[in-house]
């Protein structure tokens, strides 16, 4: 089914349960918060989907999206760090928060990618990750990320000011 091995197809599904857990969770809490039952989903289904894509190789061996999914569970550690530990300090809370959103973009690029190189089926949108059409696609999904970190820092701030006494 569209080009997909059984361990493609396994990882497809995890990484759509990934993905609409953060879709749910931003909409719910404006965050992805890991003390939530959606949050936990995310996050273990996002470190499934890493794990289940360093077993696919469509494209050769070791490459950017195996790159990639190391990058996401180093983002991954850090967050859980930042909420479990005052090693961050004052800034833990935004550590936390931006990280776990950054994990969120790192599902786009590959699943941007992914589906616009295999659909529509039999005519796909793009040639293949290294087209240059996609570039500008990846490029509009950073900057509505950039957008959405922005309103998280503003958010925190503003939680951080109501919290703080007078």
């Amino acid at each position: 089914m569209f080009g997909l091995t059984s361990l493609g197809i396994v990882h497809t599904a995890i990484s759509l349960v990934a993905v609409a857990a953060a879709v749910i969770a931003v909409l719910r809490y404006k965050e992805i918060p890991p003390g939530t039952r959606v949050g936990q989903v995310y996050i273990w289904t996002t470190v499934l989907t890493c794990l289940t894509g360093f077993g696919i190789f469509q494209h050769g061996g070791f490459g950017k999206p195996h790159a990639l999914g190391i990058l996401t569970l180093i983002v991954l550690a850090i967050a859980a760090v930042a909420g479990r530990t005052p090693l961050f300090g004052r800034a833990s809370k935004y550590v936390e928060t931006l990280s776990y959103t950054l994990t969120f973009f790192f599902h786009m690029i590959p699943g941007f990618t992914e589906s616009l190189t295999r659909l529509p089926a039999g005519s796909p949108v793009f040639s293949g990750p290294d087209d240059p059409g996609l570039q500008p696609v990846i490029g509009v999904v950073f900057v509505l990320f950039a957008i959405g970190m922005v309103l998280q820092v503003l958010r925190l701030r503003g939680a951080g000011r109501a919290a703080a006494p007078a």
